[in-house]
């Protein structure tokens, strides 16, 4: 506490973020605790990062491991844990995406991939769609749709960017040409609802780009890393992309980015066209490393698959008592529970009752709990939903 007896976030911290009136200090698998000792079912997992829990063991041992040996390193020196990462991730990577840059965040992943694929192609339009979210640095942004982000940067951003409505094929065949680098889509859209693509739409873009000569970039940094049943968000419609952008859960709270492209485009890039200080030092490799092998040795994908019906299930059973539940949507674990009213209050119950929860828009509530969640931990977030669905007349919060 600052000598005024404000908390140094809200003293100091630049007030970009919509804060909780939280503090929490540990965590431990799907469970978050605050400062006076109350424990809350994670459902947010840090928006998608806690892909393994918190405090997972063996990344805590390898962090720890990576400290006492070195923590920085530029990538113009080579490095023993840089190299083990990359050979890893490129061992799951999508055939053919072989070649890696390496940053620190999903929107420098996506900064990366807009400038590779303007390289390789030497075509300067680029294609997006409604409801996207790429990120908010400028090149990120200019991808991005939401106008309530866009406003007051508009002048600033990239002007050649044409967006199509998500999951119309006909709306992208009109705006796609032979001018156009590079299509970029969430396989699932996350931050505007969790909207899955309609059977065939991605097969069609992914024919549709090679028709044009552009390129498919598919933005996996929420969708990635086994959340949806898959180790690739895009393999559950038999598609590859030619480049894919990581982050969020890949280094399990350490940041860190990751561009994969097929070799000849990344190669497009020479040297001094992009780089990152501190992308892929030798402490988020490491812990990356170690992220790669808990997924893989503990099957999280499945997990994720079977716990996702769960959760899935028991929300559509309070979708039968509640008319407020309007609709519920997802896959594995990235699941959008639509409601007929105004949410942000509903989340403020369900903070009180122990579970932590995420918002799309006004009225969708995005669930997005680590990988590792328990079926009894399911089960109690369920109930506390169901249970503050009850506790108030939710008509006077609907939405008009």
């Amino acid at each position: 506490m600052s000598s005024k007896g404000i908390d140094p976030e809200e003293e100091h911290l630049a007030r970009v973020y919509r804060k909780i009136g939280v503090k929490i200090v540990r965590g431990e698998g799907a469970l978050l605790l605050d400062e006076a000792g109350k424990s809350y079912i994670d459902c947010m997992g840090a928006y998608g990062v806690a892909i393994i829990g918190h405090s997972h063991p063996r990344l805590i041992s390898a962090i720890k491991h990576q400290v006492d040996r070195l923590m920085m390193c530029h990538a113009s020196f080579f490095n023993d844990e840089r190299g083990r990462f990359l050979d890893k991730l490129s061992r799951l990577a999508p055939e053919g995406l072989s070649r890696i840059f390496l940053s620190n965040s999903g929107a420098e992943s996506i900064e990366a991939a807009i400038k590779a694929a303007a390289k390789y192609t030497r075509r300067k339009v680029f294609v997006s769609v409604m409801g996207a979210y790429h990120g908010k640095t400028l090149g990120a942004l200019s991808l991005t749709w939401n106008p309530r982000y866009r406003k007051a940067f508009q002048d600033l951003l990239y002007p050649d960017v044409r967006f199509a409505r998500f999951g119309n094929i006909d709306s992208l065949r009109d705006i796609m040409s032979d001018e156009v680098a590079a299509v970029f889509l969430e396989p699932i859209q996350g931050e505007s609802g969790i909207h899955l693509p309609p059977e065939g739409y991605l097969q069609q873009v992914k024919e549709l780009t090679e028709k044009h000569g552009a390129l498919l970039v598919m933005d996996e940094v929420q969708t990635g890393l086994g959340r949806t049943g898959r180790i690739w968000a895009h393999q559950h419609w038999g598609i590859t992309p030619d480049i894919m952008c990581l982050a969020k859960g890949l280094a399990g709270g350490i940041p860190i980015g990751a561009t994969l492209a097929r070799c000849e485009i990344m190669d497009s890039l020479e040297v001094s066209e992009h780089s990152s200080t501190c992308g892929g030092n030798p402490l988020a490799s490491a812990a990356a490393s170690t992220v790669l092998d808990i997924i893989v040795d503990e099957d999280l994908p499945t997990k994720a698959r079977r716990s996702g019906k769960h959760f899935t299930e028991r929300l559509e059973e309070i979708q039968g008592k509640h008319h407020a539940v309007k609709e519920i949507r997802g896959m594995g674990l990235m699941i959008g529970t639509e409601m007929r009213f105004n949410i942000h209050e509903f989340l403020a119950g369900l903070l009180n009752a122990g579970v932590i929860s995420l918002y799309s828009g006004l009225n969708v509530m995005r669930l997005l709990p680590p990988l590792v969640i328990t079926e009894h931990q399911i089960d109690q977030a369920v109930r506390s939903i169901d249970r503050t669905l009850s506790e108030r007349d939710w008509r006077k919060y609907l939405l008009t």
